[in-house]
Parts: structure tokens; C-alpha cells; sequence
């Protein structure tokens, strides 16, 4: 009815698609929407129709995909153990640590448990590389992606 190809029936649909999501994720104003389709070379009524359908429907959006987000594991508690051999029949004097941790998990009201072995040079290792990840979530340019991404 249309004569337009099938492909770009597809292409539109997507793009549509994919602009509402993204400014719903984003909550931007209808401002920033506005600005954001105008350079698209719309008619002023169609541009108009995409802010309405926008501001009717961004909510529902955000709800829709909260619900399709997945589920990560969330932490519950960590048991750890500090292992040393002191020796062997090979060898009368070495020291050899190891640490071990049981780290529990929640998913979906499940409980699991993870067991990791690790020596003390790569936790520190990995402690180092936590704390570095955090420092930089402080940040003001983190903080402002994070913001944006809720």
C-alpha cells in the first residue's frame, strides 16, 4: 500500500524504536528531545506527533525495560580461610599461602554459593584494582553517567 520496500519499513521502525528507548532511558526534557529530532529534516507536525508519542509513553518505556533487565546475583556473605603449607617431603621449609573464600550470592530468593582460591599477591592485586574503581566513581564525569543511567 505504501510502495516502499520492506527493508526500509524495517529500518524506520527500528530507528523509531530505538530513539524512544534511548531517551527514555536518558529521561531527557522535551527540549533536548525536540533538538534531537530536528536535525533529522522532519515536518514541523511530524515532529510534533514524535514529542507527543514520547511524552505519552516514556514512563511505560522505563517500566518495560526495568522489567527486561536482567537479574545479576547480589552479594550476601563472604567466609574465607587462610591456607599455609610449611612444608613438603621435597621440601623441608617453604611457605606457600593460599586463600580461600565462599562467596554467597541472591538470585531470584535463590541462594549460591561460589568458592574462590586465590595467593595473597593477586588479591592484593585485585583489592588495589576494586578500590582504584571506586576511587574513580567518584569522579565528577562517573557520577554523571551514572546519574544518566537510572
Amino acid at each position: 500500500k505504501l510502495n516502499v520496500g520492506v527493508d526500509t519499513i524495517q529500518h524506520g521502525v527500528e530507528g523509531l524504536v530505538y530513539l524512544l528507548t534511548e531517551s527514555s532511558k536518558l529521561m531527557i526534557s522535551e527540549v533536548d528531545f525536540q533538538d534531537s529530532i530536528r536535525v533529522l529534516g522532519f515536518s514541523d507536525e511530524l515532529n510534533k506527533s514524535l514529542l507527543q508519542l514520547y511524552l505519552d509513553n516514556r514512563k511505560e518505556i522505563r517500566s518495560t525495560l526495568g522489567e527486561l533487565a536482567p537479574r545479576l546475583p547480589s552479594y550476601h556473605s563472604l567466609e574465607w580461610r587462610l591456607d599455609v603449607q610449611l612444608a613438603s617431603r621435597s621440601l623441608r621449609q617453604q611457605t606457600k599461602p593460599a586463600v580461600t573464600m565462599k562467596l554467597h550470592l541472591n538470585q531470584n530468593e535463590d541462594q549460591t554459593a561460589q568458592v574462590l582460591q586465590t595467593d595473597p599477591a593477586t588479591l592484593l592485586h585485585l583489592i588495589q584494582q576494586l578500590e582504584q574503581a571506586l576511587g574513580e566513581m567518584k569522579m565528577n564525569h562517573c557520577r554523571r553517567i551514572v546519574r544518566n543511567m537510572k
